[in-house]
């Protein structure tokens, strides 16, 4: 099984260059059965990470390049009047028969079409004049976004934040790592030597092994102190809800499992807490008088709480 993993990782790599910890985030929230934001500046593959993933595992993939005029039945699909035979017909949305969803640059695109996609991401289904198209299995969003050139954009709400398992960022590569990119794309396209190692099934296998790994009453203590924390740091004006903790025990588990173990420990939960709830919290004033980011605020909130020194 984490031979399995280690190859999905392997054939991404191949095109995400210097980039293995984000790599293995992805497919972590993947495992958890979550949604990915990545956040980060033009031109660090984000678009790319999807399409790489989509053939590593052999998954429909569909693109919805966001902008102003996209609307909400573009998404989600619409209804359409056959006159030969005096019915209305449902014609398929973009996320309809996808089992990955790239949303491209989704602040681009109005707060309605933005809505459009929470359906689909909660309930795995859409709703289309009073009825109900179950979506195929498995179903995750990948959306990205950046701040760059902030004309035309509109940013997401909190509510929709916090429907994405994990917001990350790639980031630009190190030295040695953008020689190899150059290196390797001077004759052909490196995502045309991405091949699949897994199926669907396998992911529907593996989500399900994933909720099934073993988590200890002093681990979920441990995230629920950690949670418990963001609600009343003087740096955090709104902290991390039921969901959120939620969210950090499901990415917890996944870490656990790409990294080859049945059970989850405290390293697991403090290697995804940062990824899961940075979006998730509101900075007080005074956070950001002094300049601090989420990252700072949780990197002290891990210190401060003390991790079980051993499992049950």
């Amino acid at each position: 099984m984490k031979n399995q993993l280690s190859a999905v990782c392997g054939e991404v790599n191949k095109v995400i260059i210097g980039k293995q910890a984000v790599v293995e985030k992805v497919l972590m929230a993947m495992l958890a059965d979550g949604h990915i934001l990545l956040d980060d500046v033009p031109g660090v593959g984000k678009t790319t990470l999807a399409v790489a993933f989509a053939r590593a595992i052999g998954l429909n993939y569909s693109r919805i390049q966001f902008t102003p005029d996209v609307l909400p039945s573009d998404i989600v699909g619409f209804s359409m009047y056959q006159q030969q035979t005096g019915e209305f017909r449902y014609m398929p949305g973009a996320v309809t028969n996808a089992n990955l969803v790239l949303a491209d640059e989704i602040n681009r695109t109005s707060s309605k079409t933005q809505s459009a996609l929470l359906e689909a991401m909660e309930e795995r289904q859409v709703t289309v004049d009073g009825t109900v198209h179950p979506l195929p299995k498995p179903f995750l969003v990948i959306a990205t976004e950046n701040q760059v050139g902030a004309a035309g954009t509109q940013l997401l709400p909190h509510a929709q934040l916090d429907r994405f398992l994990v917001q990350l960022t790639i980031g630009y590569p190190d030295f040695e790592s953008e020689v190899d990119i150059l290196r390797g794309r001077r004759t052909e396209n490196p995502i045309d030597s991405v091949r699949q190692t897994i199926t669907a099934a396998d992911l529907l296998e593996f989500q399900r092994l994933t909720a099934a790994v073993t988590m200890k009453d002093s681990i979920l203590e441990y995230i629920t102190r950690l949670a418990s924390a963001t609600r009343s740091h003087a740096w955090i004006q709104l902290g991390v809800s039921p969901r959120g903790a939620l969210a950090v025990s499901k990415m917890a588990r996944a870490c656990a499992m790409v990294r080859g173990r049945d059970y989850v420990i405290p390293e697991d939960v403090q290697a995804v807490f940062s990824d899961v709830c940075a979006q998730r919290i509101l900075l007080s004033q005074k956070a950001r008088t002094e300049r601090k980011t989420a990252q700072d605020v949780l990197a002290q909130i891990l210190q401060d709480v003390a991790a079980p020194t051993a499992l049950d």
